[in-house]
């Protein structure tokens, strides 16, 4: 496979499979170029699996110690740290590389998991929609689900806010403010992190 010097990356249009589960084959395959920021659909390219959609995060997950007065099932986000943690007990956590929201989006508090969504579509509110269209970028009013789809493979929804964990199919963008708010995972994380996540789990942001 040969990829341009230019900054696009490819991805394979993938199902909810993990990377490992998938041989390689030639398939209808996205590139996105951020010049259009937009994904250029082409034909017959032979991708290796988990190159794209579930890309690994550059942030590698890990099983780390931390304070024990936290109940287990407890979500932290580190947005300085740009981590998240999910306490397992015993003194112990699971952290993942994240991206935050940038400049002016960021926030802090408590919430609830209050949903819990496979492959989510996504309605970009009103006053998103416009303000990227200041940008000179057009929004649509509604994504099914899929790897085109910024919310990624899972979502889980805090409280009754706008506010998403979710998945990302631009794995480069782990570790780094880029959001509107949300907290972004790879694929490949957040799949993991949603199928150890119960509705009701406190999630604190700070």
């Amino acid at each position: 496979m040969r990829i341009a010097i230019t900054a696009v990356f490819v991805v394979l249009a993938l199902g909810p499979d993990l990377p490992w589960q998938l041989p390689a084959q030639a398939e209808s395959v996205l590139v996105f170029d951020p010049a259009r920021n937009a994904w250029v659909r082409k034909e017959g390219e032979k991708v290796r699996p988990g190159f794209g959609v579930y890309g690994k995060s550059p942030v590698e997950r890990e099983v780390v110690a931390i304070d024990g007065s936290y109940r287990a099932g407890t979500i932290i986000i580190d947005t300085a740290e740009r981590r998240l943690y999910r306490v397992e007990g015993d003194g112990k956590a699971t952290r993942y590389g994240i991206g935050v929201g940038r400049e002016g989006f960021a926030w802090k508090g408590k919430e609830t998991i209050s949903r819990k969504a496979e492959w989510p579509s996504w309605t970009p509110p009103a006053e998103m929609r416009q303000r990227e269209a200041a940008r000179g970028v057009t929004l649509p009013a509604r994504m099914e689900g899929g790897i085109e789809n910024p919310l990624g493979a899972r979502a889980l929804y805090l409280g009754n806010t706008l506010y998403r964990i979710h998945g990302t199919n631009q794995p480069w963008t782990i570790g780094q403010a880029v959001s509107s708010g949300c907290i972004r995972l790879t694929n490949e994380d957040v799949v993991h992190l949603y199928s150890n996540v119960r509705v009701g789990d406190l999630v604190i942001v700070r």
